[in-house]
């Protein structure tokens, strides 16, 4: 794999017969399996269907008397119908050799009808199938199998954190009759496996910032499938310690990167604020101010001397007995009942008087204005 990245990072090859995102793929494919890489390597005794099958056959035995059912999860070596190698038949033919029956196994790939769908996801339910292996986006949202699972297996690491809880959300949710259930991880010492599971854990450490509002940030980079880099394969595949370092220093550098972006276009926002929008505020305030003053003046020109003293001007007429002027009032409201639409009916201590009908609360309101 480092041979074959040098070879893409010098141009030796065209990108059509090799690239960076099928030597990251091969590199998947080496930590599932080699088998995937070459089918006529032998089966190593450490594999991760094995250990799998190990850990799954385990849980079976101990939960015969619960009917306890298991998810193993593969997004890589799907089956395919073709007679090629793929981990589905391998970790079934490994689950029966050990006495499991071929019943009590199934692939999602094998449902393609709804009805299908439907009719396996009962037989979870009910016992009857307890081994289900599937793909996230076959096994993923609306995969409602939970009632007996006791335990799902990650067979290999996918590329979003979303991918990740979609798996787990399967067995972890209401209507699941086993209190504490069990998820596995499988790593392969030596392969991309543990950097793939950092990888995705710092993706969803960056998206959880943005979602919680606890980073300054209101972006991040496309989170989909991603091949790896020269530099990181090249580490990757001769066991260099400072890979862990070289992450870690990346995603340092990725935040400062972030922050400074985040402080430039604060800066931004700030100079256009002092040369825009505030010169156009303060004038806007200095009219409200000057408003507010004259509406003042007006009322101190205007107001009552005492508490007996009344006049309003309604229509073409002035009133000086409340109860004379509340029934004018109450007329001019009827004439004027638009919808919505303010009208003026005379002046109230030296401010223009208008009503207008709310037909929503189906009320009138009276308002005074003065200079703003």
């Amino acid at each position: 794999l480092a041979d074959r990245a040098e070879a893409v990072r010098d141009r030796k090859v065209q990108p059509n017969i090799d690239n960076m995102l099928k030597i990251t793929n091969d590199g998947r494919k080496l930590a599932l399996d080699q088998r995937l890489i070459n089918d006529m390597l032998p089966d190593e005794e450490n594999s991760k269907a094995t250990t799998c099958v190990d850990k799954a056959f385990e849980i079976w035995e101990h939960t015969k008397e619960q009917k306890s059912a298991q998810l193993i999860f593969c997004d890589l070596s799907t089956p395919k119908g073709d007679g090629t190698f793929n981990v589905y038949e391998d970790i079934r033919d490994k689950l029966m050799a050990k006495g499991v029956p071929e019943n009590e196994i199934a692939f999602i790939h094998n449902a393609n009808t709804e009805t299908r769908k439907a009719e396996l996801f009962a037989k979870v339910r009910s016992g009857q199938v307890r081994f289900l292996l599937g793909s996230t986006a076959k096994m993923g949202a609306g995969t409602n199998v939970q009632d007996r699972l006791i335990a799902l297996h990650h067979l290999d690491v996918p590329w979003r954190p979303s991918d990740i809880e979609q798996q787990e959300g399967r067995i972890l949710r209401q209507g699941n009759m086993n209190d504490k259930v069990k998820i596995f991880r499988y790593v392969t010492e030596g392969t991309f496996d543990s950097y793939s599971w950092q990888l995705i854990e710092n993706k969803q450490k960056f998206i959880g910032q943005i979602m919680t509002s606890k980073s300054p940030v209101r972006s991040c980079e496309d989170i989909d499938e991603a091949a790896l880099t020269y530099a990181e394969v090249k580490a990757l595949a001769t066991g260099n310690p400072y890979i862990k370092e070289k992450m870690d220093l990346d995603i340092q550098v990725s935040k400062l990167k972030l922050l400074k972006a985040n402080h430039t276009s604060q800066k931004y926002r700030l100079e256009d604020n002092i040369v825009k929008h505030y010169p156009v505020q303060i004038a806007s305030m200095k009219e409200r101010l000057a408003g507010y003053r004259a509406d003042i003046q007006t009322y101190a020109q205007n107001k009552f001397p005492d508490k007996d003293t009344f006049s309003i001007k309604i229509g073409n007429r002035v009133y000086t007995d409340k109860k004379e002027a509340g029934a004018a009032l109450i007329d001019m409201c009827r004439s004027a009942k638009q919808p919505n639409m303010a009208v003026t009916i005379g002046e109230y201590q030296g401010f223009k008087m208008s009503v207008s009908f709310d037909s929503f609360f189906s009320k009138f309101t009276v308002n005074l204005k003065g200079s703003i």
